[in-house]
């Protein structure tokens, strides 16, 4: 189970990247202190404490479950601290039975943020997910489901970031979903092969056909973002409002060190995920690789 946390609200003091470097390392953790760290992702990844800080929300459901909310970027789409993804899960390791306990304990304790894109599981993990907001009959204003475009087929027009293939991969996507618009459209990498402003342009043409309401990248450089944000500027277009970028005990220097730098400087928000490093953290693999483990599966799986 992919679990993702939004942090926007960073720390204001004045730092040089080598002094932030210099604690990073200091503070990076040993194996003494490895288990009592998977001991705190565990539980934080249970009950949402893996915030940078908190925002208060007065909203009911806060006050209900607890959980906290926040912005995600400079925008006001307001996102649950804690998300669910369904990367190699939905669709996949566990039945649609079982997807839908787990999403159903998920919104039912505040979070109504939910992750998925058209490369999971081969775009079976949007079925699911679609078929459980369908049954479950929940307000669709009620949630943030993201969706991310890159691998969308083995054709050659069937990738990448094109204005072709965002659009039309973006449509497959909410039809295996059910729904007619995702709140937010990531770019799952970038593409070398295809101009920035054509990205950009398209991105911005989906928001504005009313199939997304914001876009973000995903695995990309913050010289890449700066490009797109710049471009964006240019032409009067949209720009992204966030990164979905991997972060954990071994992965930290981005989304402490550079993506802060970037919110600063125009508004880009963090969105996290494999806290567990893909289950590194957790010890499974400590005794070889178990089977449908993560490790186990085919690349794009």
């Amino acid at each position: 189970m992919q679990v993702s946390f939004v942090c926007t609200d960073h720390r204001s003091m004045s730092r040089s990247t080598d002094d932030r470097l210099n604690r990073q390392n200091a503070n990076s953790p040993n194996t003494g202190t490895r288990s009592k760290f998977k001991a705190v992702a565990m539980v934080a990844r249970s009950l949402g404490q893996l915030s940078i800080q908190s925002v208060p929300s007065s909203s009911d459901q806060s006050m209900r479950t607890g959980m906290k909310y926040r912005n995600l970027g400079k925008s006001g789409l307001r996102v649950s601290c804690l998300g669910l993804g369904t990367w190699v899960t939905f669709g996949g390791q566990i039945t649609d039975e079982i997807a839908e306990q787990l999403m159903t304990l998920a919104y039912e304790n505040g979070i109504n943020l939910f992750d998925t894109a058209e490369v999971y599981a081969a775009g079976k993990a949007e079925m699911v997910l679609g078929n459980i907001i369908k049954k479950k009959g929940w307000r669709r204003s009620s949630l943030v489901i993201t969706t991310k475009i890159f691998w969308g087929g083995k054709a050659e027009t069937e990738r990448g970031l094109s204005r072709k293939h965002i659009i039309e991969g973006l449509k497959a996507s909410l039809e295996r979903l059910q729904l007619e618009y995702v709140d937010v459209v990531f770019a799952n990498r970038p593409d070398p092969n295809t101009p920035m402003e054509e990205t950009v342009r398209a991105m911005t043409h989906v928001i504005n056909q009313g199939m997304a309401m914001y876009w973000g990248t995903s695995r990309w450089s913050p010289m890449e973002i700066m490009e797109a944000y710049s471009v964006a500027r240019q032409f009067n277009q949209i720009p992204p409002i966030c990164e979905q970028s991997e972060y954990h005990m071994f992965q930290r220097e981005k989304v402490e060190v550079q993506l802060p730098e970037l919110f600063h400087k125009i508004g880009v928000g963090a969105m996290t995920w494999s806290p567990l490093a893909c289950g590194i953290i957790s010890g499974k693999y400590d005794s070889g690789v178990p089977p449908y483990s993560r490790a186990s599966l085919k690349r794009g799986a």
